[in-house]
Protein backbone atom coordinates (compact mmCIF):
# COMPACT_ATOMS: atom_id res chain seq x y z
CA UNK A 1 0.00 0.00 0.00
CA UNK A 2 2.68 2.46 1.04
CA UNK A 3 4.84 2.17 -2.04
CA UNK A 4 1.89 1.92 -4.43
CA UNK A 5 0.46 5.19 -3.08
CA UNK A 6 3.94 6.78 -3.26
CA UNK A 7 4.09 5.82 -6.94
CA UNK A 8 0.55 7.04 -7.54
CA UNK A 9 1.07 10.46 -6.02
CA UNK A 10 4.44 10.82 -7.74
CA UNK A 11 2.60 10.48 -11.05
CA UNK A 12 0.24 13.28 -10.05
CA UNK A 13 3.30 15.44 -9.38
CA UNK A 14 4.73 14.62 -12.81
CA UNK A 15 1.50 15.93 -14.32
CA UNK A 16 1.39 19.11 -12.21
CA UNK A 17 4.90 20.45 -11.62
CA UNK A 18 5.90 20.20 -15.26
CA UNK A 19 4.04 23.46 -15.92
CA UNK A 20 6.69 25.44 -14.01
CA UNK A 21 9.43 24.20 -16.33
CA UNK A 22 7.40 24.98 -19.42
CA UNK A 23 6.85 28.60 -18.30
CA UNK A 24 10.11 30.09 -19.68
CA UNK A 25 9.28 28.53 -23.05
CA UNK A 26 5.74 29.91 -22.91
CA UNK A 27 7.19 33.39 -22.37
CA UNK A 28 9.67 33.09 -25.21
CA UNK A 29 7.65 31.06 -27.70
CA UNK A 30 4.08 32.19 -27.03
CA UNK A 31 4.50 35.75 -25.72
CA UNK A 32 2.81 35.01 -22.40
CA UNK A 33 4.05 37.40 -19.68
CA UNK A 34 5.04 36.74 -16.07
CA UNK A 35 1.92 38.57 -14.97
CA UNK A 36 -0.25 36.20 -17.04
CA UNK A 37 1.65 33.20 -15.68
CA UNK A 38 1.15 34.54 -12.17
CA UNK A 39 -2.58 34.75 -12.83
CA UNK A 40 -2.54 31.13 -14.03
CA UNK A 41 -0.76 30.01 -10.86
CA UNK A 42 -3.13 32.01 -8.67
CA UNK A 43 -6.27 30.57 -10.25
CA UNK A 44 -4.85 27.06 -10.51
CA UNK A 45 -3.63 26.99 -6.93
CA UNK A 46 -6.96 28.26 -5.61
CA UNK A 47 -8.90 25.65 -7.58
CA UNK A 48 -6.49 22.94 -6.42
CA UNK A 49 -7.02 23.88 -2.80
CA UNK A 50 -10.81 23.90 -3.20
CA UNK A 51 -10.62 20.59 -5.03
CA UNK A 52 -8.57 18.94 -2.26
CA UNK A 53 -11.06 20.24 0.29
CA UNK A 54 -14.12 18.99 -1.62
CA UNK A 55 -12.51 15.71 -2.62
CA UNK A 56 -11.29 15.20 0.94
CA UNK A 57 -14.92 15.07 2.03
CA UNK A 58 -15.83 12.83 -0.90
CA UNK A 59 -12.76 10.66 -0.31
CA UNK A 60 -13.97 9.67 3.16
CA UNK A 61 -17.07 8.16 1.53
CA UNK A 62 -15.91 6.53 -1.73
CA UNK A 63 -13.41 3.91 -2.85
CA UNK A 64 -9.89 5.38 -2.80
CA UNK A 65 -8.83 3.21 -5.75
CA UNK A 66 -11.59 4.53 -8.00
CA UNK A 67 -10.97 8.14 -7.02
CA UNK A 68 -7.23 7.94 -7.68
CA UNK A 69 -7.63 6.18 -11.05
CA UNK A 70 -10.28 8.61 -12.28
CA UNK A 71 -8.31 11.70 -11.25
CA UNK A 72 -5.02 10.48 -12.70
CA UNK A 73 -6.64 9.64 -16.05
CA UNK A 74 -8.20 13.13 -16.23
CA UNK A 75 -4.82 14.77 -15.52
CA UNK A 76 -3.18 12.73 -18.28
CA UNK A 77 -5.76 14.01 -20.79
CA UNK A 78 -5.29 17.60 -19.60
CA UNK A 79 -1.52 17.35 -20.15
CA UNK A 80 -2.01 16.03 -23.65
CA UNK A 81 -4.25 19.03 -24.34
CA UNK A 82 -1.60 21.46 -22.98
CA UNK A 83 0.70 20.52 -25.85
CA UNK A 84 -2.02 21.30 -28.37
CA UNK A 85 -3.02 24.62 -26.76
CA UNK A 86 -1.96 26.78 -29.77
CA UNK A 87 -4.10 24.63 -32.08
CA UNK A 88 -7.03 24.86 -29.66
CA UNK A 89 -6.60 28.64 -29.46
CA UNK A 90 -6.56 28.94 -33.25
CA UNK A 91 -10.06 27.47 -33.37
CA UNK A 92 -11.24 30.49 -31.38
CA UNK A 93 -9.39 33.08 -33.46
CA UNK A 94 -5.86 32.82 -32.10
CA UNK A 95 -3.88 35.65 -30.52
CA UNK A 96 -1.91 35.86 -27.29
CA UNK A 97 -4.94 36.60 -25.11
CA UNK A 98 -6.88 33.66 -26.52
CA UNK A 99 -3.89 31.38 -26.09
CA UNK A 100 -3.42 32.62 -22.53
CA UNK A 101 -7.09 31.87 -21.81
CA UNK A 102 -6.70 28.32 -23.18
CA UNK A 103 -3.63 27.70 -21.03
CA UNK A 104 -5.40 29.13 -17.99
CA UNK A 105 -8.52 27.03 -18.55
CA UNK A 106 -6.48 23.85 -19.00
CA UNK A 107 -4.41 24.60 -15.91
CA UNK A 108 -7.55 25.15 -13.82
CA UNK A 109 -9.04 21.88 -15.12
CA UNK A 110 -5.82 20.00 -14.44
CA UNK A 111 -5.56 21.46 -10.94
CA UNK A 112 -9.13 20.46 -10.15
CA UNK A 113 -8.46 16.82 -11.00
CA UNK A 114 -5.11 17.00 -9.21
CA UNK A 115 -7.17 17.44 -6.05
CA UNK A 116 -8.30 13.81 -6.33
CA UNK A 117 -4.76 12.51 -5.69
CA UNK A 118 -4.02 13.27 -2.07
CA UNK A 119 -7.34 12.34 -0.34
CA UNK A 120 -7.40 8.65 -1.39
CA UNK A 121 -3.74 8.25 -0.44
CA UNK A 122 -4.35 9.88 2.95
CA UNK A 123 -7.34 7.62 3.54
CA UNK A 124 -5.42 4.45 2.71
CA UNK A 125 -2.51 5.43 4.96
CA UNK A 126 -4.80 6.30 7.87
CA UNK A 127 -6.56 2.94 7.59
CA UNK A 128 -3.45 0.79 7.15
CA UNK A 129 -1.07 2.48 9.65
CA UNK A 130 -1.44 2.67 13.46
CA UNK A 131 -1.52 6.20 14.99
CA UNK A 132 1.70 5.70 16.97
CA UNK A 133 3.58 4.91 13.74
CA UNK A 134 1.89 7.48 11.53
CA UNK A 135 4.55 10.22 11.66
CA UNK A 136 7.32 7.89 10.51
CA UNK A 137 5.30 6.04 7.87
CA UNK A 138 3.49 9.08 6.49
CA UNK A 139 6.81 10.92 6.21
CA UNK A 140 8.04 8.03 4.08
CA UNK A 141 4.93 8.43 1.92
CA UNK A 142 5.46 12.19 1.69
CA UNK A 143 8.72 11.57 -0.14
CA UNK A 144 6.44 11.22 -3.18
CA UNK A 145 6.26 15.04 -3.25
CA UNK A 146 10.00 15.38 -3.59
CA UNK A 147 10.54 12.30 -5.76
CA UNK A 148 7.97 13.63 -8.20
CA UNK A 149 9.15 17.23 -7.99
CA UNK A 150 12.81 16.24 -8.28
CA UNK A 151 12.46 13.87 -11.23
CA UNK A 152 10.19 16.18 -13.18
CA UNK A 153 12.67 19.01 -12.56
CA UNK A 154 15.52 17.09 -14.13
CA UNK A 155 13.53 15.54 -16.97
CA UNK A 156 11.85 18.80 -17.99
CA UNK A 157 15.07 20.76 -17.43
CA UNK A 158 16.82 18.52 -19.93
CA UNK A 159 13.89 18.72 -22.34
CA UNK A 160 13.91 22.53 -22.24
CA UNK A 161 17.68 22.55 -22.62
CA UNK A 162 17.37 20.65 -25.91
CA UNK A 163 15.63 23.67 -27.41
CA UNK A 164 18.03 26.37 -26.18
CA UNK A 165 18.18 29.38 -28.50
CA UNK A 166 19.73 32.81 -28.11
CA UNK A 167 21.17 34.45 -25.03
CA UNK A 168 17.94 33.98 -23.09
CA UNK A 169 18.51 30.23 -23.05
CA UNK A 170 14.82 29.38 -23.23
CA UNK A 171 13.50 26.15 -24.75
CA UNK A 172 11.55 27.32 -27.79
CA UNK A 173 9.04 24.71 -28.89
CA UNK A 174 10.26 22.11 -26.39
CA UNK A 175 7.72 23.21 -23.77
CA UNK A 176 5.18 20.92 -25.46
CA UNK A 177 7.24 17.88 -24.50
CA UNK A 178 7.24 18.95 -20.86
CA UNK A 179 3.55 18.00 -21.01
CA UNK A 180 3.52 15.13 -23.49
CA UNK A 181 6.42 13.22 -21.91
CA UNK A 182 4.76 13.35 -18.48
CA UNK A 183 1.43 12.24 -19.99
CA UNK A 184 3.14 9.16 -21.47
CA UNK A 185 4.76 8.29 -18.13
CA UNK A 186 1.44 8.86 -16.36
CA UNK A 187 -0.42 6.52 -18.72
CA UNK A 188 2.13 3.75 -18.22
CA UNK A 189 1.99 4.25 -14.45
CA UNK A 190 -1.79 4.09 -14.44
CA UNK A 191 -1.64 0.62 -15.95
CA UNK A 192 0.87 -0.56 -13.34
CA UNK A 193 -1.18 0.89 -10.46
CA UNK A 194 -4.24 -1.01 -11.63
CA UNK A 195 -2.51 -4.24 -10.58
CA UNK A 196 -0.70 -3.06 -7.44
CA UNK A 197 -2.75 -0.37 -5.65
CA UNK A 198 -4.90 -1.93 -2.89
CA UNK A 199 -8.11 -0.65 -1.37
CA UNK A 200 -8.79 -0.27 2.35
CA UNK A 201 -8.17 -3.29 4.62
CA UNK A 202 -11.92 -4.01 4.60
CA UNK A 203 -12.03 -3.90 0.79
CA UNK A 204 -9.10 -6.34 0.67
CA UNK A 205 -10.70 -8.73 3.18
CA UNK A 206 -8.49 -7.83 6.18
CA UNK A 207 -9.56 -6.69 9.65
CA UNK A 208 -9.12 -3.02 10.50
CA UNK A 209 -5.78 -2.21 12.15
CA UNK A 210 -7.70 -1.12 15.24
CA UNK A 211 -9.12 -4.63 15.68
CA UNK A 212 -6.02 -6.50 14.53
CA UNK A 213 -4.21 -5.69 17.82
CA UNK A 214 -4.89 -6.90 21.35
CA UNK A 215 -7.59 -4.86 23.08
CA UNK A 216 -5.15 -3.60 25.70
CA UNK A 217 -2.99 -2.03 23.00
CA UNK A 218 -5.80 0.01 21.44
CA UNK A 219 -6.44 3.64 22.34
CA UNK A 220 -9.82 4.12 23.96
CA UNK A 221 -12.73 4.24 21.53
CA UNK A 222 -10.48 3.76 18.48
CA UNK A 223 -12.98 1.43 16.89
CA UNK A 224 -15.52 4.25 16.92
CA UNK A 225 -12.99 6.58 15.31
CA UNK A 226 -12.35 4.02 12.58
CA UNK A 227 -15.95 3.99 11.40
CA UNK A 228 -16.64 5.80 8.16
CA UNK A 229 -18.60 9.05 8.58
CA UNK A 230 -22.21 9.12 7.45
CA UNK A 231 -24.24 11.84 5.77
CA UNK A 232 -25.77 12.63 9.17
CA UNK A 233 -22.44 12.98 10.93
CA UNK A 234 -22.47 16.77 10.65
CA UNK A 235 -21.80 17.52 14.32
CA UNK A 236 -18.75 15.24 14.40
CA UNK A 237 -17.23 16.82 11.30
CA UNK A 238 -17.66 20.33 12.65
CA UNK A 239 -16.29 19.43 16.09
CA UNK A 240 -13.35 17.36 14.86
CA UNK A 241 -12.41 19.43 11.83
CA UNK A 242 -13.97 22.77 10.94
CA UNK A 243 -14.20 24.22 14.48
CA UNK A 244 -11.16 22.43 15.87
CA UNK A 245 -8.60 25.14 16.80
CA UNK A 246 -5.68 22.77 16.22
CA UNK A 247 -6.87 21.99 12.68
CA UNK A 248 -7.38 25.69 11.95
CA UNK A 249 -3.88 26.53 13.18
CA UNK A 250 -2.47 23.70 11.06
CA UNK A 251 -4.23 25.26 8.09
CA UNK A 252 -2.52 28.60 8.77
CA UNK A 253 0.81 26.82 9.10
CA UNK A 254 0.17 25.05 5.80
CA UNK A 255 -0.50 28.42 4.18
CA UNK A 256 2.97 29.59 5.23
CA UNK A 257 4.73 26.34 4.24
CA UNK A 258 3.25 26.17 0.78
CA UNK A 259 3.62 29.88 0.08
CA UNK A 260 7.36 29.52 0.71
CA UNK A 261 7.57 26.25 -1.22
CA UNK A 262 5.87 27.88 -4.23
CA UNK A 263 8.85 30.18 -4.68
CA UNK A 264 11.00 27.19 -5.69
CA UNK A 265 8.33 24.77 -6.94
CA UNK A 266 6.59 27.28 -9.25
CA UNK A 267 9.10 30.06 -9.88
CA UNK A 268 12.35 28.22 -9.15
CA UNK A 269 13.39 27.47 -12.76
CA UNK A 270 12.75 31.08 -13.81
CA UNK A 271 14.30 32.58 -10.66
CA UNK A 272 17.48 30.51 -10.87
CA UNK A 273 18.00 31.41 -14.51
CA UNK A 274 17.34 35.12 -14.06
CA UNK A 275 18.83 35.75 -10.61
CA UNK A 276 21.68 33.23 -10.50
CA UNK A 277 22.54 32.93 -14.20
CA UNK A 278 21.94 29.17 -14.53
CA UNK A 279 20.94 27.52 -17.78
CA UNK A 280 17.70 25.46 -17.95
CA UNK A 281 19.43 22.13 -17.28
CA UNK A 282 21.41 23.54 -14.32
CA UNK A 283 18.28 25.12 -12.88
CA UNK A 284 16.44 21.80 -13.24
CA UNK A 285 19.27 19.98 -11.49
CA UNK A 286 19.28 22.41 -8.55
CA UNK A 287 15.50 22.20 -8.15
CA UNK A 288 15.82 18.39 -8.25
CA UNK A 289 18.47 18.44 -5.51
CA UNK A 290 16.27 20.83 -3.50
CA UNK A 291 13.42 18.32 -3.74
CA UNK A 292 15.66 15.35 -2.91
CA UNK A 293 17.00 17.22 0.12
CA UNK A 294 13.35 17.49 1.09
CA UNK A 295 13.12 13.68 1.04
CA UNK A 296 15.84 13.46 3.67
CA UNK A 297 14.12 16.21 5.63
CA UNK A 298 10.78 14.41 5.63
CA UNK A 299 12.29 11.10 6.71
CA UNK A 300 14.24 12.82 9.47
CA UNK A 301 11.19 14.79 10.64
CA UNK A 302 8.95 11.72 10.84
CA UNK A 303 11.57 9.67 12.70
CA UNK A 304 12.44 12.51 15.08
CA UNK A 305 8.77 13.21 15.85
CA UNK A 306 8.10 9.63 16.95
CA UNK A 307 11.52 9.16 18.57
CA UNK A 308 12.06 12.42 20.48
CA UNK A 309 8.77 14.32 20.54
CA UNK A 310 6.31 11.47 21.33
CA UNK A 311 4.27 12.23 18.22
CA UNK A 312 3.96 15.98 18.92
CA UNK A 313 5.03 17.16 15.48
CA UNK A 314 4.41 20.94 15.90
CA UNK A 315 7.27 21.14 18.42
CA UNK A 316 9.81 19.98 15.85
CA UNK A 317 8.22 22.16 13.17
CA UNK A 318 9.00 25.32 15.17
CA UNK A 319 12.73 24.74 14.74
CA UNK A 320 12.48 23.54 11.13
CA UNK A 321 10.52 26.58 9.93
CA UNK A 322 12.91 28.97 11.68
CA UNK A 323 15.84 27.23 9.98
CA UNK A 324 14.03 27.44 6.63
CA UNK A 325 13.88 31.23 6.96
CA UNK A 326 17.60 31.42 7.77
CA UNK A 327 18.66 29.25 4.83
CA UNK A 328 16.51 31.11 2.30
CA UNK A 329 18.08 34.34 3.46
CA UNK A 330 21.56 32.83 3.10
CA UNK A 331 20.72 31.60 -0.40
CA UNK A 332 19.98 35.11 -1.59
CA UNK A 333 22.92 36.80 0.15
CA UNK A 334 25.56 34.39 -1.13
CA UNK A 335 27.09 35.19 -4.56
CA UNK A 336 26.26 33.05 -7.57
CA UNK A 337 29.78 32.50 -8.91
CA UNK A 338 32.63 30.19 -7.83
CA UNK A 339 32.62 28.76 -4.32
CA UNK A 340 29.89 31.22 -3.40
CA UNK A 341 27.65 29.67 -6.04
CA UNK A 342 28.11 26.24 -4.50
CA UNK A 343 27.38 27.66 -1.04
CA UNK A 344 24.22 29.37 -2.35
CA UNK A 345 23.03 26.09 -3.85
CA UNK A 346 23.80 24.27 -0.61
CA UNK A 347 21.81 26.87 1.35
CA UNK A 348 18.81 26.40 -0.97
CA UNK A 349 19.00 22.62 -0.53
CA UNK A 350 19.27 23.01 3.27
CA UNK A 351 16.11 25.13 3.11
CA UNK A 352 14.41 22.26 1.24
CA UNK A 353 15.54 19.80 3.93
CA UNK A 354 13.98 21.95 6.65
CA UNK A 355 10.83 22.99 4.76
CA UNK A 356 9.62 19.54 3.73
CA UNK A 357 9.60 18.22 7.30
CA UNK A 358 6.70 20.50 8.30
CA UNK A 359 5.13 19.84 4.88
CA UNK A 360 4.85 16.16 5.82
CA UNK A 361 4.01 16.59 9.49
CA UNK A 362 0.97 18.85 9.12
CA UNK A 363 -0.91 15.98 7.47
CA UNK A 364 0.20 13.61 10.22
CA UNK A 365 -0.98 15.99 12.93
CA UNK A 366 -4.30 16.65 11.18
CA UNK A 367 -4.98 12.92 10.82
CA UNK A 368 -4.17 12.14 14.44
CA UNK A 369 -6.11 15.17 15.69
CA UNK A 370 -9.26 14.46 13.69
CA UNK A 371 -8.82 10.63 13.85
CA UNK A 372 -8.90 8.33 10.82
CA UNK A 373 -12.68 8.72 10.64
CA UNK A 374 -12.18 12.24 9.26
CA UNK A 375 -8.68 11.88 7.80
CA UNK A 376 -9.62 12.87 4.25
CA UNK A 377 -11.82 15.75 5.39
CA UNK A 378 -9.24 17.23 7.77
CA UNK A 379 -6.37 16.98 5.29
CA UNK A 380 -8.60 18.41 2.58
CA UNK A 381 -9.48 21.30 4.89
CA UNK A 382 -5.89 22.22 5.75
CA UNK A 383 -4.97 21.74 2.09
CA UNK A 384 -7.45 24.48 1.23
CA UNK A 385 -5.22 26.83 3.25
CA UNK A 386 -2.15 25.33 1.58
CA UNK A 387 -3.17 26.16 -1.92
CA UNK A 388 -4.58 29.53 -1.07
CA UNK A 389 -0.97 30.08 -0.02
CA UNK A 390 0.28 28.65 -3.31
CA UNK A 391 -2.18 30.81 -5.26
CA UNK A 392 -1.28 34.02 -3.47
CA UNK A 393 2.44 33.26 -3.63
CA UNK A 394 2.33 32.36 -7.32
CA UNK A 395 0.72 35.70 -8.16
CA UNK A 396 2.63 37.83 -5.65
CA UNK A 397 6.11 36.44 -6.38
CA UNK A 398 5.67 36.78 -10.15
CA UNK A 399 4.27 40.30 -9.88
CA UNK A 400 7.00 41.44 -7.49
CA UNK A 401 9.73 40.01 -9.72
CA UNK A 402 8.27 41.71 -12.78
CA UNK A 403 7.58 45.11 -11.18
CA UNK A 404 10.80 45.39 -9.16
CA UNK A 405 13.06 43.93 -11.83
CA UNK A 406 14.51 41.16 -9.71
CA UNK A 407 14.03 38.47 -7.08
CA UNK A 408 15.30 40.26 -3.96
CA UNK A 409 11.85 41.29 -2.72
CA UNK A 410 10.19 37.90 -3.41
CA UNK A 411 12.98 36.20 -1.40
CA UNK A 412 12.51 38.70 1.43
CA UNK A 413 8.78 37.97 1.52
CA UNK A 414 9.49 34.23 1.58
CA UNK A 415 11.80 34.63 4.59
CA UNK A 416 9.13 36.65 6.44
CA UNK A 417 6.42 34.07 5.70
CA UNK A 418 8.63 31.18 6.88
CA UNK A 419 9.25 33.06 10.13
CA UNK A 420 5.50 33.55 10.58
CA UNK A 421 5.03 29.80 10.08
CA UNK A 422 7.45 29.10 12.93
CA UNK A 423 5.35 31.34 15.19
CA UNK A 424 2.13 29.51 14.25
CA UNK A 425 3.71 26.15 15.14
CA UNK A 426 4.93 27.62 18.41
CA UNK A 427 1.29 28.33 19.32
CA UNK A 428 0.62 24.58 18.88
CA UNK A 429 3.40 23.56 21.29
CA UNK A 430 0.95 22.14 23.85
CA UNK A 431 -1.26 20.27 21.35
CA UNK A 432 -1.81 16.55 22.07
CA UNK A 433 -0.23 13.85 19.91
CA UNK A 434 -3.64 12.41 18.94
CA UNK A 435 -7.33 12.56 19.87
CA UNK A 436 -8.26 8.88 19.89
CA UNK A 437 -8.73 8.86 23.64
CA UNK A 438 -11.53 11.43 23.26
CA UNK A 439 -13.59 9.70 20.56
CA UNK A 440 -17.29 9.69 21.20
Amino acid sequence: MLFATIAGYTLFYFLRKNFSFAMPGLEQDCGITKSMLGNFLFAGGLVYGISKFVNGIVGDRVSPRKMLFFGLAACILANVAFGFAPQIASVFGGGVKTLAFVFGALLVANQFFQGTGFPPCAKLIAFWIRPEELATKMSVWNTSHSVGGGLVAKICGVIMGLGVVGAAGQGVGMWRWCFWSMAIIGALGLVVLFFFLPGTPAEEGFPDVATARPAAAKPACESVCAAAPTSRDTAGVWRRVYLNPVIIMLGLANFAINAVRALVADWGPTMLQEAKGLDPSQAGTLVMVFEFAGIAGMLFAGWATDRFFAGRAPRLCVFLMAATALFFGAFWLLPCGGAGGFAAGAALCAAGFCLYGPQALTGVTATNTSTKRYAGTSIGFISLFSYIGVSVAGKVFGTLAETTGGWRLPLTVAVAVASAGAIVFLLLWRARANAYETCE
